[in-house]
């Protein structure tokens, strides 16, 4: 059972992180016409700094990050991550930057939210026509990742709870492999602290792990996809619970 104190705190960051965003997305706006778009990535995710920075503060939600290393400094990636909350498709924005992030065209249409997405050059698809939606992604993901834009994709496609994972669709592997770039698996534990469709911060520790780039070079799309997967469950199966902080300079203000 969660206390009154867990309870207070997540609504006044519910607030507070709404308030922020909505006067952001308009500065976001006013600033675009004047900036390329890696300067846009970095001042939309001013956001996303105090968003993390809240999160800290007011809900006592700390980061371990691990694999740092990992994440390649001179060449854009496919990432491939798990699926569980809000938190990685803010925090993923701080990681690895600039980036392209395959979402549901209907994420567009949210006032103020939509508005600085938007500015951030996603991919948008039509989840519908499943078809239609794995040639943007390959289309369009090529592109960015030509422009020297890493592109990132939840293959579970919806979030899923805390301690589970779904079915692995191969759109990232097949766009890694059609563009021959490498991929980059990255697992989390974030639904616990941040759940899913709920306006709960629980305190703890999120653990996140980003894996050894895969190489695409003479594999298949279903061999790519198949060891992403693999990794993916197998850390999973090994994040801890609360642990201390040792990275969190990604987010301070």
């Amino acid at each position: 059972m969660v206390d009154w104190s867990v309870r207070l705190r997540s609504v006044l960051f519910f607030l507070l992180y709404n308030l922020i965003g909505i006067v952001h997305s308009f500065l976001c706006l006013a600033a675009a016409p004047f900036q390329n778009y890696r300067q846009r990535f970095h001042f939309v995710n001013h956001w996303t700094r105090a968003t993390m920075w809240l999160l800290r503060r007011l809900n006592g939600v700390h980061i371990d990050v691990r694999g740092l290393e990992h994440i390649p400094a001179d060449e854009p990636v496919v990432v491939m991550a798990n699926h569980q909350s809000q938190w990685e498709t803010f925090y993923l924005q701080l990681l690895i930057a600039p980036q392209s992030t395959v979402l549901k065209r209907e994420l567009l249409w949210v006032p103020f939210f939509g508005w600085g997405l938007a500015l951030l050059r996603p991919i948008a698809i039509n989840r519908r026509d499943r078809g239609h939606a794995l040639k943007t992604v390959l289309k369009q993901g090529k592109a960015r990742l030509d422009e020297g834009i890493s592109v990132v994709i939840y293959p579970e496609g919806t979030r899923q709870p805390p301690g589970t994972l779904g079915r692995f669709n191969a759109g990232g592997a097949l766009l890694a492999c059609h563009a021959g770039r490498r991929l980059l698996p990255v697992v989390h534990n974030a639904g616990h602290c941040w759940p899913a469709r709920s306006m709960m911060r629980r305190p703890g520790t999120i653990t996140l792990v980003i894996g050894p780039p895969i190489e695409t070079e003479g594999k298949s799309a279903k061999e790519v996809n198949a060891e992403a997967e693999q990794w993916i469950r197998d850390q999973a199966a090994q994040l801890p619970g609360a642990k201390p902080s040792i990275h969190e300079k990604l987010v301070m203000p």
